[in-house]
């Protein structure tokens, strides 16, 4: 089975907690659905109620994590039959080990395989990649289908341009690699940030190499992705 999965947390420190989850469940071609406030133990930021309209009102009578219906239904499913599919799965499944929940089927991510199989893009945001990439143009039908409200930065819709986005990414590599690939580094080619932004790493390191060591070694929350391939450039021109 497949679980199309997105989490809305109370902030992007390390101490922040999950507020909403939402899963789509792919059987076999049976697909439910699943999605649920979660009562955190600490207060939602206000700059995290800006992206996904999550007020500390709207969860105050929610469950917490631990007795939330959801967290029973993964529990139920979590072995190695089944595999999550994510956007940043490497987030996600850290939030979910904050609240003692550790998964052991396995995984895709979607954003690593989209660095992976399509370089000549720079952004890679779930949303961006919605439009860049017309999943927009089909959605709609789909959603109604599944009876899903779309709305950026909800958990649920969001679990539903993941799976649009997995079936996407299934024309270029089968579920069994897009395992594989996963668990990779991704080489990107651009900086999307920065007095360089949109111009290709290569060369940077050619041009001004500095540039990339400050950021070595001064970003320390840099994307390991990104981190991975300045390094690899500037060996390389050297």
């Amino acid at each position: 089975m497949l679980i199309y999965f997105d989490l809305e947390t109370t902030g992007l420190e390390k101490n922040d907690r999950i507020c909403a989850v939402g899963c789509i469940a792919d059987d076999e071609g049976t697909v439910t659905t699943q999605s649920e406030l979660i009562k955190p133990p600490k207060k939602i930021r206000p700059d995290a109620m800006a992206v996904h309209h999550l007020t500390n009102e709207m969860v105050k009578e929610a469950p917490p994590f631990q007795k939330s219906s959801l967290i029973k239904w993964l529990e139920k499913h979590n072995n190695t039959d089944n595999v999550l599919v994510s956007h940043n799965i490497e987030f996600d499944l850290m939030m979910l080990q904050k609240e003692g929940f550790v998964w052991q089927g396995g995984v895709i991510d979607t954003l690593k395989c989209t660095k992976h199989l399509i370089r000549e893009i720079d952004r890679f945001a779930l949303q961006y990649l919605r439009y860049e990439l017309g999943l927009y143009k089909t959605e709609r039908e789909g959603a109604e289908k599944l009876g899903i409200s779309l709305q950026a930065h909800s958990a649920l819709s969001d679990a539903f341009h993941v799976m649009l986005l997995h079936h996407y990414l299934r024309d270029m590599a089968n579920d069994e690699e897009l395992q594989e690939l996963s668990l990779q580094q991704a080489l990107v080619n651009k900086l999307n940030f920065g007095k360089y932004k949109g111009q290709f790493i290569e060369e940077v390191a050619l041009r001004d190499p500095g540039y990339l060591e400050w950021m070595l070694n001064n970003m320390f929350d840099m994307d390991s992705d990104l981190r991975y391939s300045v390094k690899y450039y500037m060996k390389e021109v050297r």
